[in-house]
């Protein structure tokens, strides 16, 4: 496994499978943690192909394996960004965090996905909110 990022937020493994490792670290890690196996659930069941698939979660070590969606992007222009997140609130969720670097581009697929969901937030009317995530107003800190 080689190292693809490690911040105050998490540390991030590519496999030489190519699955994806993460480990939430840091301020409200296990409400990030929640969030992203959370929202990840709900865009599956709502058949979203261009997010990752979760393969295997810990909750008591806050890990998760995710399937990878290609390789990330360096840049893409302001509307193509802007048409990537809208495509995604299609499927109920708004990213929060609806930067470059939470864009990939699969080649296998053909086309950009999106990455990295612990901001996210579940649009759905009716559906039950993560009451730790977004009841907090210090969220948008957690970002820096």
């Amino acid at each position: 496994m080689h190292e693809a990022k490690n911040t105050a937020r998490a540390v991030v493994h590519i496999g030489y499978d190519g699955r994806v490792h993460k480990t939430f670290k840091g301020p409200q890690a296990r409400e990030r943690y929640e969030n992203e196996v959370r929202v990840l659930d709900f865009l599956q069941k709502h058949g979203c192909a261009f997010v990752p698939r979760i393969i295997e979660k810990q909750d008591d070590g806050l890990y998760l394996v995710t399937s990878n969606c290609g390789k990330l992007v360096d840049h893409v222009s302001d509307g193509k960004k802007k048409l990537i997140f809208a495509e995604l609130e299609q499927y109920g969720v708004r990213h929060d965090d609806a930067e470059v670097r939470n864009i990939t581009y699969n080649t296998q697929l053909g086309r950009f996905c999106v990455i990295d969901f612990e901001f996210a937030t579940i649009l759905e009317p009716g559906y039950p909110p993560s009451p730790k995530m977004q009841s907090n107003p210090n969220r948008d800190e957690w970002k820096a």
